[in-house]
């Protein structure tokens, strides 16, 4: 997204500063208010539309859990599968994994074995990019399934965590906070 955009204004109106959540010294950026407000939340949906139209892709991949509400609405709007990875232990059939480091220890995500095939190209969704290690672990499982990640998508990308500099795909995020 161009800096300065009409849809980065609006998102930084919508997105709400939490102090000091989930712990002293972090400022979350709370996305709630885009979800409440149809508008914002369908010019989302709607922008996201508009740039994956033009790429030839097979599946859309939505992060455990925010990515889902994108994702999902996403996948529909444009007519295509829509696969959630998850937190391990939340998917019912046989999972594929991945684990990746958090700033206290681990932890691991999944998705079902026989959600992609070898292959398949996808697009991987999120509400919030930052320091890369969820988006990351999410790609490692498209491609240990023979996937192929054609970009990582993110409402809102923290960028002075650098969290891009994990990802070996494209990135695009409608809002960029450096």
């Amino acid at each position: 997204m161009e800096k300065g955009s009409d849809m980065e204004s609006i998102l930084k109106a919508s997105i709400r500063d939490i102090p000091d959540f989930p712990k002293p010294g972090i400022i979350f950026k709370d996305i709630t208010p885009i979800l409440s407000n149809s508008a914002v939340f369908s010019r989302v949906i709607d922008e996201f539309a508009a740039r994956y139209s033009k790429k030839t892709f097979d599946t859309i991949i939505g992060i455990e859990s925010r990515g889902f509400l994108f994702g999902a609405s996403l996948a529909y709007k444009l007519g295509k599968p829509f696969v959630p990875v998850r937190k391990k232990g939340k998917l019912p059939y046989k999972t594929v994994e991945a684990t990746y480091d958090l700033e206290y220890g681990s932890a691991t995500i999944e998705m079902h074995v026989d959600a992609i095939d070898k292959g398949h190209k996808v697009i991987v969704i999120d509400d919030l990019l930052a320091t890369g290690g969820t988006a990351a672990a999410t790609c490692a499982l498209v491609e240990n399934q023979g996937g192929h990640v054609v970009e990582c998508a993110f409402v809102v990308e923290l960028a002075f965590l650098n969290g891009r500099n994990k990802l070996k795909s494209d990135v695009h995020a409608l809002a960029t906070y450096n």
